[in-house]
């Protein structure tokens, strides 16, 4: 199974509307590791990591988040990155 890690900054509505929970708990139920936060300029950032089918997974439901987010765009990078969990950090 590959594993790969990808870099996502979220863009639109995200903030205050559940998405960081809501992430994580899809990241947890697919088994996914990493972070996920806030940023300062009204986007949300995160890095997952895990089996590239999981972690596909969940860039397409970031693509359109919780019922509340209005998603405008997703930047997705890869990255070189691996984790032991699925975290909430402070912002940034």
């Amino acid at each position: 199974m590959a594993r790969v890690a990808k870099h996502l900054i979220i863009q639109g509505r995200v903030q205050g509307v559940g998405f960081r929970a809501a992430l994580r708990r899809e990241a947890v139920r697919l088994g996914v590791t990493g972070w996920v936060r806030n940023r300062r300029d009204g986007t949300v950032e995160a890095v997952v990591a895990g089996d590239a089918a999981a972690v596909a997974q969940i860039v397409r439901w970031a693509e359109r988040g919780p019922p509340a987010a209005r998603v405008t765009g997703v930047e997705v990078a890869e990255t070189d990155a691996t984790f032991a969990s699925f975290e909430w950090l402070p912002a940034a």
